[in-house]
């Protein structure tokens, strides 16, 4: 898969990231989204997006992974 279908996955991605862990977004779904994409570019390339169903469920492990530590770092930061 090309970047350019990992960016693609990534709005997917990023929809589904947000279904699996709701709450409160600091930055709304503009950032949600663009974790997604940047999700999925992750994933990508640490689970080789070559197959399609790993190449979404990587890009969904991917988006998970930097919406929670999105949450941690802006959290933190918003408390202080």
């Amino acid at each position: 898969m090309g970047i350019i279908g990992m960016i693609i996955i990534g709005l997917i991605a990023g929809a589904i990231a947000k279904l699996i862990m709701p709450g409160r977004d600091p930055g709304g779904i503009i950032v949600t989204i663009l974790l997604g994409i940047a999700g999925s570019l992750l994933g990508g390339f640490l689970f080789g997006g070559n197959d399609g169903r790993v190449g979404i469920i990587g890009s969904i492990v991917g988006a998970l992974i930097l919406l929670g530590l999105y949450r941690l770092i802006i959290g933190r930061r918003s408390t202080v």
